[in-house]
């Protein structure tokens, strides 16, 4: 397989990519064949994931304008994939100009084109970092030269914690990061699962099937597994609900597509 002129060194390209698989939902370009083949196999399985994805995003965007309303304008994103439209920097610094924003992934293609994206910002950067190991997240130089964690901070983690099965102890990775945020700090989530929406365990089972071919594990997790990673967090109304229902942008009883609901998000405080 020919390798792109974006694509790093060292990458395995006959391995699909949780970050260039959700690029390849999003209608991003920065995926390979290998990527796009098992998306498809997942997408026969549950046809409305790049649904799933959009409303991911859309979540994200309402959040972010929600932390910077709630006069946060610092930003620590990890898991933050492969840059699309509308990316946590742009919707940050749109709302507040010179907010500053960590992005924070383990995928060499994610990190790469990030750094190309951010080129020239002042106040956004990529680490390159795993969620798993939060004591290289906070002591990174960029998370020293961009953060300080004596004032507030968004901590985003979409769509990521599925990607970290049990026996890594993400609740332990997120504990580990919570204690190093001031009061008044959000925590902003979202998590694959097959309980509620139009997605039956057997379709989720098929897609976790795709996904253990990937980078990563898919692991799908209930409402009641979900909410303790918000231990030490006030949750924000609504709750923990489907991403369309969190402080939607349109009038209640707006058609979303059914698919849109598959999944959690929430907010939490930091008193």
């Amino acid at each position: 397989m020919e390798r792109p002129a974006w694509a790093p060194q060292g990458i395995d390209l006959s391995v699909p990519s949780v970050s260039r698989i959700y690029d390849y939902y999003l209608g991003g370009s920065h995926n390979f064949e290998v990527d796009r083949e098992a998306a498809r196999q997942a997408m026969e399985i549950f046809p409305g994931l790049p649904k799933i994805m959009q409303a991911n995003r859309a979540f994200m965007r309402r959040a972010v304008r929600y932390a910077v309303d709630q006069g946060i304008t610092q930003f620590l994103d990890i898991g933050s994939g492969i840059p699309t439209f509308g990316n946590v920097h742009e919707v940050a610094q749109a709302a507040s100009p010179g907010a500053r924003v960590l992005y924070v992934d383990s995928d060499p293609v994610a990190v790469a084109h990030s750094r190309a994206v951010l080129d020239g910002n002042a106040t956004a950067r990529i680490a390159a970092a795993d969620l798993r190991k939060p004591k290289d997240i906070l002591s990174s130089p960029e998370a020293i030269e961009l953060l300080d964690f004596d004032k507030p901070v968004a901590l985003l983690l979409v769509a990521v914690l599925h990607f970290v099965p049990d026996e890594d102890e993400p609740a332990t990775a997120v504990a580990e990061l919570r204690d190093a945020l001031a009061p008044g700090s959000l925590l902003v989530l979202t998590h694959a699962s097959t309980e509620g929406g139009p997605i039956s365990a057997e379709q989720g089972g098929g897609v976790q099937g795709v996904y253990r071919k990937a980078s990563s594990p898919l692991i799908m997790r209930t409402r009641a597994e979900v909410a303790p990673f918000f231990e030490g967090f006030d949750i924000v109304e609504p709750g923990l609900v489907s991403m369309p229902d969190w402080h939607p942008d349109t009038p209640a009883g707006h058609e979303e597509d059914p698919a849109a609901f598959v999944g959690f998000a929430g907010v939490g405080l930091k008193a």
